[in-house]
Formats: structure tokens, C-alpha cells, sequence
């Protein structure tokens, strides 16, 4: 059964992206709505909203580590390359919703993620359909964490009428 499920949604490669990237918007709509002031009168984010955020980036990141060992191997310095810039915008975009908790053990929660990955990468390979889903899934937060940086800011979004319309476009796929 695992193995007709997962072929089945390997022809469905882009709802897996879907996820991602709908997980990720969530995870931004939490932790945008969630700020409160701090001792310096800054907005950051509360502890529970920090940790769940830097669990999610840990993961994300831990998958890029393990990524780096079984992902493409043709490409592998564009992908060590554009990752490692993908990391100094999300640090600059955690930062600014965490302030001084993200410097004082969130950066270094998610550095020691990309290795721990890169570290199981090189003890353990899985079946290539899951290096494909995994490869979907991080594909999807990766482009919901470049679009949060290029959109403009004024622009208002809301997490539900997304949600409504990724799950309806991913109705879409499934139905084609």
C-alpha cells in the first residue's frame, strides 16, 4: 500500500509542492500575527511561536543537509551555492521576527539542522521516490520563502482564502 501511495502521488509531484509552500504560508501568517512588544519595545514573536517556527526552518533546513548528499549530484555547487542564499534571507526574515531569541540559539539551532541532515545524508539513502517527495516538499517552502521576500510588504494577505485557493487548485490537479 505505501508504495502504491507513494507512486501515486509521484505523478502528482506538484500537489507535494503545494504543501510546502501552503505550510510555509502558514507558518509566516502565525508568526507575522503573533508579535508582541519586548523589553526594548520591539515586536517579536512569543515563545511558543518561536519554537514552532524554528522546529519548521530546523526541518526545512535539515532536508536541504540531507539534500546536499542524495539530491541532483550534476548541479550540486548552484545547489550548495543558491542554498546557502537562501539561508542569509530567511536568517535576515527570522530575525526580524524573533529578534535577539533567534541570534541567541535560533541561527545555531538551524546551522547544526544542515549538518545533522548532511551528517544522516552520508549514513542512510532512501528509496529515490522519497529524495522526489522530499525534493517537492522543500521545492514548495523554498518558493513560498523567495515570494515572501519579493512581494511587496502593503500588500494585505490572507492565510484562509490562500489555503481555500491552494487546496482548490490542488482539487484541480488531482481531478486532471
Amino acid at each position: 500500500m505505501p508504495g502504491e501511495l507513494v507512486g501515486g502521488l509521484e505523478k502528482h509531484i506538484y500537489l507535494l509542492a503545494l504543501a510546502g509552500l501552503t505550510l510555509f504560508f502558514g507558518l509566516e501568517r502565525l508568526a507575522s500575527g503573533s508579535r508582541l512588544k519586548t523589553q526594548e519595545g520591539a515586536q517579536a514573536t512569543g515563545t511558543g511561536v518561536f519554537a514552532l517556527h524554528i522546529a519548521s526552518f530546523a526541518s526545512y533546513n535539515f532536508l536541504i543537509g540531507y539534500l546536499l548528499v542524495h539530491g541532483e549530484r550534476s548541479d550540486l555547487f548552484f545547489y550548495a551555492t543558491a542554498m546557502g542564499l537562501h539561508f542569509l534571507v530567511n536568517d535576515n526574515a527570522l530575525r526580524e521576527h524573533h529578534k535577539s531569541r533567534y541570534d541567541r540559539v535560533g541561527r545555531w539551532l538551524l546551522a547544526a539542522a544542515v549538518l545533522a541532515g548532511w551528517a544522516l545524508g552520508n549514513q542512510l539513502e532512501i528509496a529515490e521516490v522519497w529524495v522526489q517527495v522530499l525534493i517537492a516538499l522543500l521545492a514548495g517552502g523554498i518558493i513560498l520563502n523567495v515570494m515572501k521576500e519579493e512581494l511587496p510588504s502593503e500588500r494585505a494577505s490572507r492565510f484562509w482564502a490562500f489555503f481555500l485557493g491552494a487546496a482548490a487548485y490542488g482539487a484541480l490537479i488531482l481531478l486532471a
